[in-house]
């Protein structure tokens, strides 16, 4: 196991090289720029676009534009947020939080344009049924002979969309905060008793279809982002005083990258600590993965652009809100020094810190919650692939092999299931960054149409 663990991150630093990073963020650098920061001038329209001010039920699609924000919210807002956050502070300290903020922010822009074309560019898959993606956008707005692509970012996707890092995580939580506190054994036995009860969670709501995801994320996503706040604001009201301190450390150590343990990148800390941070980012929000877009190409709606609006808000809600409350809470108790857990294990220590007795157990509330929503919305991403490669007739096999990688997810190690999906999110964002950039102008174009007719 521990020579498999290696190869795996092996593979995810090469595929995670400066070209990707360029890709990503140059690439939603350009997008910003063209756009002229289009997102954040339009975010009153969105919030009123998701409140369902615009919606029609005769439009094509499955669900309405809150829900398909739920379900691409489902699977960011997770454990990404607060194991993921956890791991960047460990390995980056308080530095890498800022270049996440980077990645959000830019992210913004990759939003609206991935999710604009996912609508534009809707295709049929072999049952008849309109379904949108970057897959579909590649070949719809590109033509066939850009179909490898297509094929790329589906194979690609087949294992992104593993649900193994989020099950791995609730796993770790259970043994640290419910299980190993009240003297039980833990080891590859109860993580397999875990394992089998969210298999049989996930599979009551996955077999039902789209429908049956969206409504029940739509319900629990808002619930659990409420909870999560709330317990961290009683965090940061009973460490007030550190607030102001931290927050200032994250722009200092942003380029001082004093904190920083992991490998260098270009010869110099600070590569290896942005690095870090666009990592983390990308696989907090997923702007740029692509991974979104089958959500909101589901959307009922006619207007690309309103579309586009709604998913923008996705890295605003998960990054530059949920993480820098998990981070601010990391830092301001203290823990990411004085303790050697990683992980969820980190978040949850800040927890008990600051409110004990129950505040661990908030904890597990909260990312049980998280990551049983995460579990949905990634078991459609992989149909989806799966549908598109083989046809939609055979997408449920997907499902099988789904539910077998719960099993796994909960019985191998946090590094081995991190670089897994890292690895493969990085070879999905390159199909679906370049379509993006070729594509854009058309997106601009529509953009200019829409926004004349709302005005």
């Amino acid at each position: 196991m521990s020579e498999i663990d290696e190869i795996v991150a092996q593979f995810a630093s090469a595929v995670w090289g400066v070209p990707l990073v360029i890709l990503l963020i140059g690439g939603g650098l350009y997008l910003l720029i063209l756009s002229r920061f289009l997102p954040f001038r339009y975010l009153g329209h969105a919030l009123e676009v998701l409140r369902g001010k615009y919606n029609n039920p005769n439009d094509p699609g499955e669900i309405n534009h809150f829900q398909s924000l739920s379900t691409a919210l489902s699977s960011t807002v997770g454990m990404g947020n607060i194991a993921g956050v956890a791991v960047a502070i460990a390995i980056g300290g308080p530095g890498a939080i800022f270049w996440l903020w980077v990645s959000a922010i830019v992210g913004m822009a990759t939003k609206f344009f991935t999710n604009s074309l996912s609508v534009m560019y809707r295709g049929r898959d072999t049952q008849g049924n309109i379904q949108g993606g970057v897959m579909y956008y590649i070949v719809e707005g590109l033509g066939k002979k850009w179909k490898f692509m297509a094929i790329f970012f589906s194979v690609a996707g087949l294992i992104g969309a593993l649900p193994v890092f989020n099950v791995n995580q609730l796993t770790q939580a259970i043994n640290f905060i419910l299980l190993e506190p009240n003297n039980v054994p833990t080891g590859f036995i109860t993580n397999l008793i875990i394992g089998i009860i969210l298999v049989i969670i996930t599979s009551i709501v996955i077999l039902g279809g789209l429908s049956r995801i969206g409504y029940t994320v739509s319900k629990l996503v808002p619930a659990m982002v409420a909870l999560y706040f709330f317990s961290v604001l009683i965090i940061l009201f009973v460490n007030y005083e550190q607030v102001p301190y931290y927050l200032s450390l994250i722009f200092t150590d942003a380029f001082a990258a004093e904190s920083y343990k992991g490998e260098p990148l270009l010869g110099g800390v600070l590569g290896g600590l942005i690095l870090l941070g666009i990592r983390r980012g990308a696989f907090s929000n997923e702007a740029g993965i692509g991974t979104a877009t089958m959500a909101h190409g589901a959307s009922k709606t006619s207007e690309p652009i309103r579309e586009g609006l709604v998913a923008m808000m996705g890295p605003a809600i998960d990054t530059l809100l949920v993480c820098t409350l998990t981070a601010l809470t990391i830092l301001v108790t203290g823990v990411w020094q004085t303790t050697d857990v990683n992980g969820v294990s980190l978040t949850a220590a800040a927890f008990d810190a600051s409110i004990p007795y129950v505040g661990s157990y908030l904890l597990l509330l909260c990312i049980a919650a998280f990551s049983i929503s995460s579990l949905f919305s990634f078991s459609y991403y992989g149909t989806k692939c799966l549908s598109f490669l083989i046809g939609a007739e055979r997408k449920h096999y997907y499902n099988y092999f789904y539910i077998i990688s719960i099993i796994v997810g909960a019985t191998t190690s946090l590094s081995m299931m991190i670089n897994l999906i890292d690895g493969f999110f990085a070879l999905m964002a390159i199909p679906t960054m370049i379509s993006t950039l070729i594509l854009a102008p058309r997106v601009m174009k529509e953009a200019r149409i829409y926004f004349k007719k709302y005005k």
